[in-house]
């Protein structure tokens, strides 16, 4: 499997759309921090919207196409831009999902708001990885140049979506929270292709001559991976590899290794039958004492309370 396939095999995420809101300016959205375990996303089909970065960086504005993801989980701001003061909204539950709307007489916005959702350990992984904002550009332009297929596949999917919430149909709530699971990997899909990908993961995977590095560690986590070993791989000198990862992630490779071992180790402990030595080799650990010491480390309690924590949550 490609990395992004094998990180979504160990991080396993399914979505929910939560409203399709249709407003007239002056609007505005003041939306709380996400749930543990949540990532909030917003899809514009029509009109367009301005967001307040909350890590306090540079607003953005989106446009019809654009999807915007909010790893950080932190509460967050959209509005229209004009300044007014906004025309409230009122909601109106449908079938499957419930629509907000209000009165106001400008330029028209139409916008999906849901979340993507994981398990809290899971979601720290992708919080690490992943920029506290993410704005992912639409297919117009691309399509229309005969560019992405990534962006098209995200825009007939974003169609479906739209389609599915005009119609109050069987099974329609199953269909809109199935869409969303396979937006979130399609997003990153054409968030990694983009020609200056966002920090992270996906700045790493946008780098085609770190690839082979950066696959070899998801398919093999057990290898003893030194950094002269994966920069071979890349046809590159350790120094050159080190740089990269630092710049692309802001951590090195053995950093990543570390997590991606132990988000599989952590998976592995909620199985009942797999003994703690068991997970340790399976995640490249000759000693189970060195496993366990680790595992504290990064996970903040030991693999036996960890167990029964997660045994506890399902």
């Amino acid at each position: 499997m490609d990395w992004l396939s094998h990180l979504l095999a160990m991080v396993l995420v399914s979505g929910r759309l939560d409203l399709r809101c249709l407003y007239g300016a002056p609007w505005r959205i003041d939306q709380a921090a996400a749930e543990p375990g949540a990532i909030a996303y917003h899809a514009v089909l029509a009109g367009s919207a301005i967001i307040e970065d909350p890590e306090g960086g540079r607003s953005h504005r989106l446009f019809a196409g654009d999807i915007l993801l909010l790893p950080s989980g932190r509460a967050h701001t959209l509005h229209d831009g004009g300044g007014a003061a906004p025309v409230p909204a009122n909601s109106r539950p449908a079938l499957n999902l419930v629509f907000s709307e209000n009165a106001g007489p400008g330029e028209k916005l139409d916008m999906l708001c849901g979340h993507f959702v994981t398990s809290p350990q899971h979601n720290r992984m992708l919080r690490h990885y992943l920029p506290p904002l993410l704005v992912v550009r639409g297919a117009g332009d691309r399509t229309a140049t005969g560019g992405s297929t990534a962006g098209v596949q995200v825009g007939g999917l974003v169609t479906l979506m739209r389609a599915e919430t005009d119609g109050e149909t069987l099974g329609g709530r199953a269909m809109l929270n199935a869409f969303s699971a396979a937006l979130f990997t399609l997003a990153l899909r054409l968030a990694s292709e983009a020609e200056e990908p966002p920090a992270g993961l996906l700045a790493l995977a946008g780098h085609p001559r770190l690839a082979p590095a950066l696959s070899a560690m998801f398919q093999e986590p057990a290898r003893p991976w030194t950094l002269p070993d994966l920069a071979r791989l890349c046809h590159m000198s350790r120094a050159t590899l080190a740089r990269h990862f630092q710049e692309s992630l802001g951590c090195s490779a053995a950093d990543l290794l570390l997590d991606i071992r132990m988000t599989l180790a952590a998976n592995e402990l909620k199985k009942p039958m797999q003994s703690t030595a068991a997970v340790a080799e399976l995640v490249g650990y000759q000693s189970e004492a060195a496993f366990q010491r680790v595992f504290k480390q990064q996970m903040g309690m030991t693999p036996a309370r960890w167990r029964q924590t997660a045994r506890a949550a399902d």
